[in-house]
């Protein structure tokens, strides 16, 4: 299915904490309105350890930035540099197609 029709995009970042508000501030400057900032912990294979028995998990930040679909790849690129997902174990970003939205109080800008 091609990228005509859809709207809106939707890109998921998941970080170490204290890397959000970079990852946020690369997707505003490539041309996105800003982003959402979730916390959360890591349960994969290779996120926790110990520390005197006791199982240690990271903290995570969650980024959401809904982006319209003509500007998606050029913000999750800018992503991918800032939060160095090039690199193994530094976190991950992907994206989901959004059928549907409400409440946006911008109307979208024509490229």
């Amino acid at each position: 299915m091609s990228d005509q029709g859809r709207r809106f995009q939707l890109i998921v970042t998941i970080v170490s904490q204290g890397h959000a508000s970079h990852i946020v501030e690369a997707a505003k400057a490539a041309g996105s309105r800003g982003g959402t900032i979730l916390r959360g912990r890591g349960s994969g294979v290779h996120e926790s350890g110990r520390f005197f028995g006791v199982a240690i998990e990271p903290e995570k930040e969650l980024v959401l930035v809904l982006v319209p679909t003509s500007i998606t790849q050029q913000v999750l690129d800018a992503v991918v540099v800032a939060g160095k997902l090039d690199k193994p174990g530094t976190g991950i970003a992907f994206v989901l197609d959004v059928p549907h939205v409400a409440g946006i109080a911008h109307p979208e800008e024509s490229s």
